[in-house]
């Protein structure tokens, strides 16, 4: 097959089901799982798009497939087994309290080489994290594709989305994946978390340090997000919107970019945020992760202000 039957974009991570707490005993389930809801961002601004990876094939993995077809995702990538689901139980919601159930779940078998012959020809972005890296036997075998990838010309992105699960054991994988990638994306939470600190100056010198020709973007919630470059750097905030959920909110904002630097290489790197920022904004503005359309980031993108630092 030529490059152009394959996704320009790929994701790699976990696809999950989250249970939340509705209180008195009561749960509701949701699809979820952050590299899983950044393809399907990708896929609604227009890039041809995939979710590799692997769920289960009972009622959780049924609607985690559905949810995927339904986004418009390359459904060849998208592997189903006979494994036990992987479960997120937000078991707390103020503040967030969660665990996770997983041990032998179907995401860890997944199979790299049941994918499309010839696949990594067409990806011209990949974004690799989420709570797989911290998962083996599958955090070796996404890293190993992450550089596979990289060595294959495609830009790698690495998001690692904090959790718990995260301790020292986590260390290696950090460090593997941020020398690896053209751009990393973190939350100021985040840097606290990965680096065991409540230096948030520090934790960022240390994550620069293990690769400072990457592009570092640090989202600060209501507050924007930052974009370093080398020794510049650029702040942007939001405009003021009516939020219904930001759920979501990082993986439009980390798409959004991607979306940006794909579509729009020839722009300057603050155009980029500006785009970025205006996607996560967009992402608010509906109930659940609700990927944003371009034509809502374009009208967003041009009330967001940018400033050099």
């Amino acid at each position: 097959m030529s490059a152009a039957s394959f996704p320009q974009f790929v994701s790699l991570g976990e696809a999950l089901t989250d249970l939340i707490t509705q209180g008195n005993d009561g749960w509701v389930s949701r699809v979820g799982g952050a590299p899983w809801n950044v393809a399907r961002v990708m896929a609604r601004l227009g890039v041809p798009s995939a979710f590799a990876g692997a769920v289960s094939e009972d009622t959780f993995g049924n609607a985690l497939a559905s949810a995927t077809e339904a986004a418009g995702l390359d459904m060849r990538f998208l592997q189903r087994n006979a494994h036990t689901p992987l479960l997120a139980i937000v078991h707390s919601l103020h503040p967030p309290r969660y665990f996770f159930i997983g041990d032998d779940s179907a995401d860890l078998h997944f199979d790299p080489a049941a994918l499309p012959q010839g696949w990594m020809r067409g990806v011209r972005c990949a974004l690799i994290g989420g709570i797989a890296l911290a998962r083996p036997p599958l955090a070796g075998t996404l890293a190993t594709l992450a550089e596979q990838l990289k060595a294959a010309g495609a830009r790698i992105y690495y998001d690692p989305n904090f959790r718990v699960t995260m301790d020292a054991r986590y260390d290696p994988m950090l460090e593997r994946m941020a020398r690896l990638a053209d751009v990393i994306k973190v939350s100021d939470e985040d840097l606290l978390g990965l680096f065991r600190t409540e230096d948030q100056d520090a934790a960022l010198a240390r994550l620069r340090g293990c690769n400072p020709a990457a592009q570092i973007l640090v989202t600060r919630g209501g507050e924007g997000a930052s974009l370093l470059v080398g020794e510049q750097q650029w702040h942007a905030r939001p405009p003021k919107i009516t939020v219904v959920d930001t759920v979501g909110a990082g993986d439009a904002f980390i798409g959004g970019f991607m979306h940006s630097q794909m579509l729009r290489a020839e722009l300057a790197p603050e155009e980029h945020l500006r785009w970025a920022i205006a996607a996560g904004a967009a992402a608010c503005l509906g109930p659940g992760a609700s990927p944003p359309t371009p034509e809502e980031v374009g009208r967003i993108a041009a009330e967001v202000a940018v400033a050099a630092r």
